[in-house]
Parts: structure tokens; sequence; C-alpha cells
């Protein structure tokens, strides 16, 4: 049986902002779903992202194309987007002054792939790192190890196991996505260790690797209160 330390008022308060975030961003993306539905029942096919989304609709609110009644509601939902692009800057800018005054979550910002969203978040689920004896435990509870399927005694390791804290586990796979071109041209031993498994696995699988290679790497620098230092490969 495992025994987790009760979360301080802190850590909740951070959980709580965390989780209305994510919630903003679900309301922003099914807002921006809506309105690529309704241009395209009228012809408009718009490309993927969110800046080629706000100009073309920009564009048609001035154009004579669409009846008044639809560019009213598609300028009301405009307001609502950018009303929504606000309230989840001004949490953004809340996660960066929380990151600079906590030393634990500075600690994590030093590590690539780990900004100020995802160190708060750390920070707020994990507490004490002393919880965890190792860092695969950290990595098992996020739900990044192999899940292991033994049949007639031979072990099979299949895809992640998936469990626990579905946001941290999004929000570490997400800073592995985006860190790992960073990494694959380091000349450390973290770049050494990614570009062997590129060769010879999928890039998801890889980006997920990554993401456990780096929940590992957060539990050290909690544990041990450190920075983090990219490591140079032994001559």
């Amino acid at each position: 049986m495992r025994f987790v330390q009760l979360k301080t008022e802190t850590q909740l308060d951070m959980q709580t902002l965390h989780r209305v975030r994510d919630r903003l961003i679900g309301e922003r993306t099914s807002l921006m779903n809506q309105i690529r539905g309704i241009l395209l029942e009228r012809g408009h096919v718009v490309p993927q992202g969110r800046a080629k989304l706000s100009l073309k609709l920009h564009e048609l609110l001035e154009e004579p194309a669409i009846s008044i009644r639809v560019r009213t509601l598609l300028a009301d939902m405009s307001e609502r987007w950018r009303a929504l692009d606000g309230r989840i800057a001004g949490f953004d800018a809340e996660f960066k002054a929380a990151a600079r005054t906590d030393e634990a979550a500075r600690r994590l910002t030093t590590m690539p792939g780990i900004g100020p969203l995802n160190a708060t978040a750390l920070v707020a689920a994990i507490g004490d790192a002393h919880t965890f004896a190792r860092g695969r435990d950290l990595a098992a509870w996020l739900g990044l190890v192999p899940r292991q399927v033994t049949t007639g005694g031979r072990p099979r390791l299949l895809g992640i196991t998936k469990r626990g804290n579905k946001y941290l586990r999004k929000m570490l796979i997400q800073g592995a996505r985006a860190a790992l071109p960073i990494l694959l041209r380091s000349d450390g031993q973290l770049g050494a260790w990614l570009r062997g498994l590129s060769s010879r696995a999928h890039s998801n699988t890889v980006v997920v690797a990554l993401a456990a290679k780096m929940a590992r790497i957060a539990w050290a620098l909690l544990r041990h209160e450190r920075h983090f230092e990219m490591k140079a490969l032994p001559a």
C-alpha cells in the first residue's frame, strides 16, 4: 500500500488553477471547431492553426459574402474567442510568476521541455519527491511505463499504461515533443540516447520515452535539490 502526504493549501490552489486553465483551453478549442464548421458549410476551407483561422475570420467579417445574421454571430464568437485568449494569458502569467518564486519549480525549468506550466503542475502534484523511492515509480504513477502482459510465463511489453494523472502525462508528452528536435542535435548523453532510439523506433514512441525520461529527471532534481546539467559523452 502506497501512502502519500496530504497536499498543502498552496498545492491545492495551484492544481485548481491548472484545472480551470485546462477547461478554458477546451472551451476555446470547441469554439474554434464550431467556427470552422460554420465556415465550411459556406465553402470556406481554413487550414489548421489558430493564426490562420483568426486571419480568415477577420477577412470574412469585412466581406459581404456572408449574410448579415451569420456575420453578427461570427463577430460575437470572435469576441468570445478573444476573451478566452485573455483569460488563458492571465493564467499563464500567473504560472510564470509562481515558477520564478518557487525554488522547486525554478529547478525544474532548467530542464529542456519543462516550462513554467509543466514545472508548477509537477510541483503541485508531486509535492515531496521522497514519496517515491525512485524515478521509475514517478513515471509509473504518471502512466508512462510499458504495460506488461504475461502469457505462459513469457512477458510482453505493450504500450504505456496511461494510468494516473492524465493532465500531467499530457503536459509532459507535449513538452517532450517540443524539446525533441533540439535534444536530437545535442552532443550530450541524452542526445546520443535519443538518436539511437530514433533509428529503431517510431517518432511517437521516442516522444513518449523522452517524456518518461523527463519524469525520472524531474524526480531526481526534486529529490536531490539540484539543477539540470547536460552531461557530455565520455571520451
